[in-house]
């Protein structure tokens, strides 16, 4: 069978147009959504029973990603996962409360920062009535128990004087066993707190070998028992000062691992606890671990508004300035496009009542 020279050039040109219009089609194709990343940072970024994202943060990127018509889905890591996958590029962004610091810009881009903040100090608002403590830790088990072994050994030490002295001392430790012993138990006690009114003193041998034993012990017991009342009060303060930053040198203090809060009390020198995660910090400071808890101010108060009203609280001062931003791939093409609507819509109103919405301003 002859091949035509005309039956060639037409299926070439079939070929032609057909590889046209197959590649026309895959150029116009969309574009690959955006991959950013977030954590759970109340009330920035939450996430919600059926697994949609919302938040302070979610609700810019969303805005924006809408003015500039990105297609864009979430995927949740933690911080490290986070900042090494927008670093590496894995990540197109991260939106959540993400602190600009000079390490971080050093690896990564930021946009301008939508809101600004401070690492904030979490106590306890027990801490305020040291007056409660004391008086919680004097009827405390431990305290009665001392009290109760004392008020024995005064009863123990009454007995014997009184069994000395009541035939040959009748004036002093005279009548009934009952009163008798109730004379001893008063000569115990004065003599121990080496009171000493003489109104009642052993006059037998036997008697004044036991009150000289007795005054030796009681040196020892009063000594003790003035160590112990001391050291009561001593913690009691040491836990209730927290009133500012220059207070924190005197507690245990804790923190949330690998933040900038971490950072910070590296910085300054301070001994910290760390915790896997603001709900595992207040934790700590409720039940007495910890003493403050430093992390930032906003997360710090949304949390405790949600879980500890009247029992935790942030104090109004601010150890570090710190800026949030949308953490972006190092020289990241987005960066400007995004910068300039990030500004538009943190000037306007709906910005505002935005954060009067979840943070109360």
């Amino acid at each position: 069978m002859k091949t035509t020279p005309g039956l060639v050039i037409g299926f070439s040109l079939l070929m032609t147009v057909m590889s046209a219009y197959v590649g026309g089609q895959q150029s116009s194709a969309a574009p690959q959504p955006l991959i950013v990343g977030t954590k759970e940072a109340p009330p920035f970024s939450m996430k919600t029973s059926d697994g949609q994202w919302i938040g302070l943060s979610i609700d810019l990127w969303r805005q924006i990603a809408a003015e500039l018509n990105f297609q864009f889905e979430f995927r949740e890591l933690v911080l490290k996962q986070l900042l090494d996958g927008v670093t590496d590029g894995s990540l197109d962004a991260a939106v959540a409360a993400f602190t600009i610091t000079p390490e971080r810009e050093k690896k990564l881009d930021f946009t301008h920062a939508f809101y600004t903040t401070g690492l904030g100090i979490a106590v306890s608002v027990k801490t305020h009535n040291p007056w409660f403590t004391v008086a919680r830790r004097v009827i405390s088990a431990a305290f009665l128990k001392v009290v109760a072994s004392l008020t024995l050994m005064l009863l123990g030490v009454g007995v014997l004087v009184w069994w000395f002295e009541h035939k040959k001392n009748p004036g002093q430790f005279n009548g009934s066993a009952a009163r008798g012993i109730g004379s001893g138990f008063w000569w115990s006690a004065v003599t121990m707190t080496t009171v000493g009114y003489g109104d009642k003193a052993p006059i037998t041998l036997a008697g004044r070998i036991l009150g000289l034993i007795w005054m030796f012990v009681a040196i020892i017991l009063i000594s003790s028992f003035t160590a112990t009342i001391t050291s009561t009060l001593t913690v009691t303060q040491l836990e209730t000062v927290i009133k500012g930053p220059e207070d924190l040198p005197k507690v245990t203090v804790g923190t949330i691992a690998n933040t900038t809060g971490e950072s910070y009390l590296k910085q300054i020198q301070l001994s910290f606890r760390s915790y896997g995660s603001p709900q595992e910090g207040l934790a700590a400071l409720k039940d007495g671990k910890i003493q403050a808890l430093v992390y930032d101010a906003p997360i710090l108060r949304y949390y405790i508004h949600q879980n500890y009203i009247g029992s935790l609280e942030v104090l109004p001062y601010r150890l570090q300035r710190q800026e949030y931003g949308i953490a972006l791939q190092p020289n990241s093409p987005l960066r400007e496009q995004i910068n300039v609507v990030l500004l538009q819509k943190i000037q306007e109103k709906a910005w505002q009542e935005k954060l009067s919405q979840y943070l109360g301003e």
